[in-house]
């Protein structure tokens, strides 16, 4: 009963970083726009899967690692760089009216697969990582206590989290899909983009203030 009960609040836990706006939700929203519902759940395999790999890794010992001025710098620039690379090519394709929602519901099997996206879009963000650094490793802690049965409900427990909100905004999304126009679909496009774009800034900011720290 314990360990039920430390899982729900951790499932509770994990929705405070599930709903926050990043790079993952803007992913899930413009992969909705594109391919429908099942980009929600594509994307959210990709995220998840890279949770169970950081989860094993923090068992070995990454925490201490990431904790690191000189690698939590270096996270913070890398992953701006690309989240700003990111941002731009979406939001001037959709300035320039490259894109069109017909045309990306047609193309929808083209491009990034939605999960290899997730992994991506999961790993540059530099917070994700010093998240997992510092609360979930803390939080770990207290799950190892139960032994394996401990560490599987850690893993489910947070990722629940994800599994609903991902799918929670891929449905809304999906379900206005076809009532959007194109020129509705490009101004989402430009939104994310210039969202991303500002993230961007912020991660390459505090890379650098790790780095001087």
């Amino acid at each position: 009963m314990e360990l039920l009960m430390l899982t729900v609040s951790w499932w509770l836990v994990g929705f405070s970083g599930a709903m926050m706006p990043g790079p993952v939700t803007t992913l899930v929203v413009t992969e909705s726009a594109r391919r429908g519902f099942s980009a929600g759940p594509l994307v959210t395999i990709g995220h998840v899967l890279l949770e169970l790999a950081m989860v094993i890794a923090l068992v070995f010992g990454l925490d201490e690692l990431l904790k690191q001025n000189a690698i939590a710098g270096a996270i913070g620039l890398i992953g701006g760089v690309f989240l700003l690379w990111m941002g731009y090519s979406i939001a001037t394709s959709a300035w320039r009216g490259e894109v069109s929602l017909n045309l990306a519901q047609r193309d929808a099997r083209g491009g990034t697969h939605p999960t290899i996206a997730g992994v991506l879009m999961s790993i540059s963000n530099p917070y994700w990582l010093l998240w997992w650094a510092t609360v979930g490793a803390a939080s770990l802690i207290t799950f190892r206590a139960f032994g394996l049965p401990g560490l599987i409900a850690f893993y489910f427990g947070h990722t629940l989290a994800d599994w609903v909100w991902n799918l929670f905004v891929a449905f809304v999304v999906a379900s206005g899909r076809r009532a959007l126009s194109d020129r509705v679909y490009r101004g989402i496009l430009i939104a994310c983009g210039v969202f991303l774009i500002a993230l961007s800034f912020y991660f390459v900011n505090s890379g650098i203030t790790f780095l001087r720290g």
